[in-house]
């Protein structure tokens, strides 16, 4: 019998819990939660079988590390962002999210790919192709102070490179890839 000494890991695996370890979060999964940030470096992700079949912890760590971007610096020490899902007064800061998501994401061709889930993949969707253009969203201004904060910090190289990775290994697949598949979007 071989000794298996090594094992298989999704190619953005990879590309993501490295860039999250250069913006100093560890990632940890779970089936206890869906996504929560323990505002001391722990990023907990739902394990496989918690997270719908269109869901990848690439994805989930790009939303995670915008929430972190739009609710920065005092959000970083605090558990969850200092969000609660279920306070309305904070749902334009999850719109915020969404928007600097779709921004980012859009720069590298990956909109579809990266998109939100759960209940926001509605708003997600009809967000239009200039994401941080509508000035009477207050998303949008929220959003907007995010993206400043990336392109001032420490935090640019290793979103953008994970993002440009991210790109690369698309472009590569989506042409193989079978209609139903994540990858076969545009």
């Amino acid at each position: 019998m071989r000794a298996v000494t090594k094992h298989y890991q999704d190619p953005l695996d990879v590309i993501w819990i490295h860039a999250a370890n250069r913006l100093g979060m560890q990632i940890r999964r779970s089936s206890e939660v869906f996504a929560s940030w323990d505002g001391r470096g722990t990023l907990t992700i739902g394990t496989p079988e918690t997270l719908d079949a269109d869901d990848s912890l690439a994805q989930m760590i790009f939303h995670e590390i915008c929430h972190a971007l739009c609710e920065a610096p005092v959000g970083l020490s605090e558990p969850d962002w200092g969000l609660q899902s279920d306070n309305p007064a904070h749902r334009v800061r999850e719109y915020a999210c969404l928007r600097l998501q779709a921004a980012l994401a859009d720069e590298f061709g990956l909109r579809s790919l990266m998109a939100s889930t759960t209940i926001y993949r509605r708003y997600f969707d009809r967000i239009p192709e200039q994401a941080l253009e509508d000035e009477d969203d207050p998303a949008v201004l929220i959003a907007r102070e995010a993206l400043v904060r990336l392109q001032e910090g420490d935090w640019c190289q290793p979103l953008r490179e994970a993002l440009q990775q991210t790109s690369d290994i698309h472009r590569v697949i989506h042409r193989i890839s079978p209609p139903q598949s994540v990858w076969s979007c545009d």
